[in-house]
Formats: structure tokens, C-alpha cells, sequence
């Protein structure tokens, strides 16, 4: 069985609780195990992690080149920082990573537009909440 990582970046342990205006209601919990049951469904293992430190996710990319069939990454806000994960995410190449932010990052305060993890991701969704990661899975699936 073909595994994909999906990785969580700063503040998403806070999901339920933080601006659910924004985010909604539904824990990280909850949405790991609408992955991994979407996964089932797949044919896909799903190894997800959170982690609210840099180096982390650099680690956890760095780590799927070698064990991953794909990634799906919500960066959170070192989307629109991090030069470190963009650098990550091409080393493993071609790895198809697919990017997923809860909220519509284009809706939101300028410094949000852009995002560094987009020109070396295969796609974005953005702006459907929870289900944004089940459509990322679905997305990688396809092309496995």
C-alpha cells in the first residue's frame, strides 16, 4: 500500500478552538481521521503529523522523499515565510505534493495571497475547510 504524508504546520493543534469563524469547528483530530478513512477508501496509508516548528516539516519532507508516495501539506502561515519548505519540497522531486489551506487564502489579508509552497506543489485547494484534505487525496490518488 502506497503511503501518503499529510503535514501540519503552526497553530493547526489549535483547529476547534481557533477562529472557528475562519477555520470552523472540526479539531486536527477529527480531520486526521476523515484522512485516514478517505485513505481506506484509496488504497492509501496516511501518516499524518502536526508540528508548530519549521525544521519539523522540513524534516517530515525530507523523510517522505524517501518513504512517501505523496504529500499533502497544510503549511499554515510559513506558506506565505517559508523558503525552507519550498526548498524541501523541490529536493524531493518529483514527489507530488498538493497544497491545502482550510480557509480561502485569497480572501484574506494580503500577505496571505502568496504562498511560497505553490510553485513547487502539483495544486492547491483552498477554501473548502476540512473536506480541502480529502480533495487532496483524492487529487494525489489519481496520480499514483
Amino acid at each position: 500500500m502506497k503511503t501518503v504524508f499529510v503535514l501540519n504546520g503552526p497553530n493547526l493543534n489549535a483547529l476547534g478552538k481557533r477562529e472557528p469563524g475562519i477555520y470552523g469547528g472540526k479539531t486536527l483530530a477529527a480531520i486526521a481521521d476523515d484522512c485516514k478513512q478517505a485513505g481506506a477508501s484509496l488504497g492509501l496509508g496516511i501518516d499524518f503529523r502536526q508540528s508548530n516548528h519549521e525544521g519539523d516539516l522540513v524534516d517530515w519532507i525530507q523523510e517522505a522523499g524517501d518513504k512517501a508516495a505523496g504529500i499533502v501539506i497544510n503549511p499554515g502561515a510559513y506558506s506565505h515565510t517559508s523558503i525552507a519548505i519550498h526548498d524541501a519540497i523541490r529536493s524531493i522531486a518529483p514527489l507530488p505534493v498538493a497544497e491545502v489551506h482550510l480557509s480561502n487564502i485569497h480572501a484574506r489579508e494580503s500577505f496571505r495571497h502568496v504562498s511560497m509552497v505553490a510553485p513547487v506543489a502539483v495544486g492547491m485547494i483552498c477554501g473548502f475547510g476540512p473536506l480541502g484534505y480529502t480533495l487532496a487525496l483524492q487529487a494525489l490518488a489519481a496520480r499514483l
